[in-house]
């Protein structure tokens, strides 16, 4: 190997020095001279590491390996080869070049910090942010909450594909006529907290949710699978007792925060992600088993105030259990369906006296078209 030109920094000044580059009497380094440099350096070939933070391909950078309090311990001195030919041969004959070395230590470093920040991840997902989801649900001001539900909606609208072929919500007239018969049903003379805005989005989903503010959405899935409009009616209700008690404002505060953080963590800053997480998180709606049970009793009274039969409520369960392997988890898992929740709705239906179809025959057929 000829002796090549190069540039050298000693990484404590800023100064360049101009130096000659040569393989040692011995081979086993290179010799760096200058006139500039105090001494002559030597650099020991199984020690020399290449950058590989440059574009310029006519250039190759190198360091040595060295004890350092840094994870990767290297020489803050640079030498700049420029040669060709000795670029080509170090690349040829030095195949530690490229390694990445590491401090010893530093894995059991990495874990450490790793492991603290999945405890603190941990802390802020099932400790500080339902607690303080449960304290803003409760100070929001309504008009604020029927905005963030509005969001919560365009973002699950979002979620289920609407961004990629238009609008999901079923705007058929007569369908929404219907829609809006039930709805005036059920609400007829109940002192309401919301303004509830009843939608449907087209989609193959067998599931309902509730957003907060008012905001109600019925997948299509759902009135496809419903053999009746009382089926779709106890549904309904539940929902609406979500909304009134505010566990959907609690669970979406919660869902977004989730998403938030969790995007963070992975480094999605774009929003699909975020967007993903609170949908799966929104649809699965994971209610504690105490606000379920408060939202069955509330639409099982619902249901009796409108004079509505609470059988299509347990029908609409047993109904989605005896459809076979039809993928539904998101409504099964996040509204557990038991036989005791089933009797227990129609035990409350045998004592109902004078009940009606929620919708006649037409306004049911113009329901389940709505999105035709």
């Amino acid at each position: 190997m000829q002796e090549a030109g190069a540039h050298f920094y000693d990484g404590l000044t800023a100064g360049r020095h101009e130096v000659r580059v040569a393989l040692s009497g011995d081979r086993q380094a290179l010799q760096i001279t200058g006139e500039t440099l105090p001494e002559p350096l030597r650099w020991p070939l199984q020690d020399l590491r290449a950058l590989t933070d440059t574009s310029d391909s006519g250039r190759l950078t190198l360091t040595r390996l060295a004890e350092t309090e840094d994870e990767s311990p290297r020489d803050p001195a640079r030498l700049v080869v420029l040669d060709p030919a000795l670029i080509a041969w170090l690349r040829r004959t030095r195949p530690a070049l490229f390694r990445t070395d590491l401090r010893k230590g530093t894995f059991r470093t990495v874990a450490k910090y790793a492991g603290g920040a999945v405890g603190a991840a941990a802390l802020m997902l099932f400790v500080i942010l339902p607690a303080l989801a449960n304290t803003m649900a409760a100070i929001i001001p309504v008009e604020r909450e029927v905005a963030f539900g509005k969001t919560v909606t365009a973002q699950m609208e979002r979620f289920l594909g609407g961004s990629r072929l238009g609008s999901l919500r079923c705007d058929n007239p007569a369908g929404e006529a219907a829609l809006d018969a039930m709805l005036r049903r059920l609400t007829a003379g109940r002192e309401m907290t919301y303004e509830v805005e009843l939608q449907v989005f087209d989609h193959p989903m067998i599931n309902a949710f509730a957003a907060p503010g008012g905001q109600v959405v019925i997948i299509r899935g759902l009135l496809d699978a419903a053999e009746g409009p009382d089926q779709v009616a106890g549904v309904l209700a539940h929902e609406i007792a979500h909304v009134e008690s505010r566990d959907a404002t609690r669970h979406a505060l919660r869902a977004a925060g989730s998403a938030g953080i969790l995007t963070m963590l992975i480094g999605d800053f774009t929003g699909a992600a975020a967007v993903a997480v609170m949908g799966e998180q929104v649809l699965s709606s994971a209610y504690s088993r105490k606000a379920e049970a408060a939202a069955d009793v509330f639409a099982l009274e619902m249901l009796a105030e409108a004079r509505v039969s609470a059988e299509g409520f347990a029908a609409f369960f047993d109904h989605i259990d005896d459809l076979e392997r039809v993928e539904i988890p998101e409504y099964l898992a996040s509204h557990p369906v038991t036989a005791e929740r089933a009797a227990a709705a129609r035990d409350f239906a045998a004592g109902q006296e004078a009940t009606r179809p929620v919708l006649n025959a037409a306004e049911w057929q113009a329901l389940q078209r709505i999105c035709d």
